[in-house]
């Protein structure tokens, strides 16, 4: 589970994620468009006021301090809310009169916007601005294929292949330049018929791509409070996370997606999304029968008593581990400890029979799996907090974590009768490291050196010495 132009186009744009406070993200912010005058618009992305200990969202007055007569536009880490500054509202034609879309949220100060956008209301900013040309698409494809290589990822699942990303990837494939794999979910069932037509696509380019379902949101994400929650947020009562599809929608979607053979993957954060979407899976297995796969992304918090139901639903749970050390705190100042029993639950989502296929969600999380390899086995970060792990039961053995992130996610995108594991028939793609991944400590394992990365049996990368 990743998002491939995303991180290739974040690559090229102002990054905030290794920043540290509100402050340092400022001068970064006023460096970055001093050293770039000509740029129509200031856009980055990586910020997280939670790890920045603010305690509250950014301001576009505190941006405006900086940069007032260009827009900026700035995604938060998790891609589920922007913060702009006046230009770029002004830009977008964005006021005090401006309503709150269906399924979005704008945040507001003393009546007006504050400069925070959430989920749908992001797309307010669609029209204002500049689209990307081909030429810089394909300059984006290039810097993430190269970042992919070198942290070993072979092959991804894209979440969210919009007409201009599968544009990108044919021409780097008909020109030979397509070097990773990538398995395709449409972003939205318009953009899955007209890439697709009849049907997923067949493999092409030497199974370097195949278009084979669609992406869709039920909620956004916790950062921001987007995350569907069955009950309020304990640090904001009066909120309890934006429904992106209503259950019908939810149906009505996954519908138009099984009538033609399309698998559907759906982001699911809170308990309430997790839950709306394991009931439609659960009513629509009965009407489209057969090896469908419906896939459940990220499915972060988890009410326990729904834990059983990936399985009786045939249901794989595609999650991230980077997700439960990147969030422990900020999922315990929101939820509170008494609801987190279901929250990140590998083992047991395991143990119940259900599949499991991890992933990083690049640009939301680096897209080195080894880290994430590490926290499956530990749940410590990479201090080593908490001691022992969070929620230790949970754990993985490393055997486990290895299949889910390998075997686990090639069965996940109907991809495991050429790729996850290394046997006849199958395509020899592999990792020269630094370490003997079945003896190296979960540490050495977080820190681990990919020193070559092979694809279909030729070097695809090799580390400079």
């Amino acid at each position: 589970h990743g998002h491939v132009m995303g991180m290739g186009f974040n690559a090229l744009t102002l990054d905030l994620s290794d920043t540290g406070s509100l402050e340092e993200a400022l001068a970064k912010i006023a460096r970055y468009a001093a050293e770039n005058p000509s740029r129509p618009w200031i856009i980055g992305n990586g910020w997280n006021q939670e790890a920045w200990g603010l305690g509250r969202f950014p301001t576009a007055a505190e941006l405006d301090a900086i940069v007032p007569d260009s827009p900026v536009f700035l995604s938060r880490v998790d891609g589920h809310a922007v913060w702009v500054n006046g230009a770029a509202m002004k830009a977008a034609g964005i006021s005090a009169a401006t309503k709150s879309p269906k399924g979005g949220s704008i945040e507001r100060a003393g009546g007006k916007p504050s400069g925070i956008f959430v989920d749908a209301a992001i797309d307010l900013f669609s029209d204002a601005i500049p689209a990307p040309r081909p030429v810089e698409n394909d300059i984006a494809l290039s810097k993430a294929q190269e970042i992919l290589l070198a942290n070993g990822v072979t092959s991804i699942a894209d979440m969210g292949t919009s007409m201009q990303d599968w544009q990108s990837f044919r021409r780097a494939g008909d020109a030979g330049r397509l070097k990773i794999r990538i398995v395709s979910y449409a972003s939205e069932i318009d953009n899955m018929i007209a890439i697709g037509g009849p049907g997923p696509s067949p493999w092409l380019y030497d199974d370097h791509l195949r278009l084979v379902g669609v992406k869709l949101y039920v909620d956004g994400a916790l950062g921001s409070r987007g995350a569907l929650l069955k009950k309020p947020y304990a640090d904001k009562p009066g909120e309890s996370g934006l429904a992106l599809l209503n259950s019908a929608q939810l149906k009505n979607k996954m519908s138009r997606a099984a009538m033609d053979g399309f698998q559907t993957a759906v982001h699911a954060i809170g308990d309430k999304a997790n839950d709306e979407i394991l009931s439609a899976i659960e009513e629509l297995q009965f009407t489209y029968k057969g090896d469908r796969r419906w896939r459940v992304e990220h499915a972060q918090i988890v009410d326990p008593a729904d834990l059983n139901r990936f399985v009786t639903s045939g249901s794989i749970a595609s999650m991230q581990p980077v997700h439960q050390t990147s969030d422990r705190l900020m999922a315990e100042a929101r939820l509170g400890a008494d609801r987190l029993q279901g929250a990140y639950a590998w083992r047991s989502i395991l143990e119940s029979g259900a599949r499991l296929a991890f992933g990083t969600d690049v640009p939301v999380e680096s897209s080195n799996p080894f880290p994430g390899l590490s926290a499956a086995m530990t749940r410590e970060d990479a201090a080593g907090q908490p001691f022992g792990g969070w929620m230790p039961a949970e754990r993985l053995d490393r055997i486990q974590a290895w299949q889910a992130y390998t075997n686990g996610s090639a069965y996940a995108a109907f991809a495991e009768d050429r790729l996850g594991s290394l046997e006849p028939g199958k395509r020899a793609d592999f990792l020269i490291i630094d370490q003997d991944i079945l003896l190296a400590t979960p540490a050495q394992i977080r820190n681990l050196q990919v020193n070559e990365t092979w694809i279909a049996g030729k070097p695809a990368f090799v580390r400079k010495r």
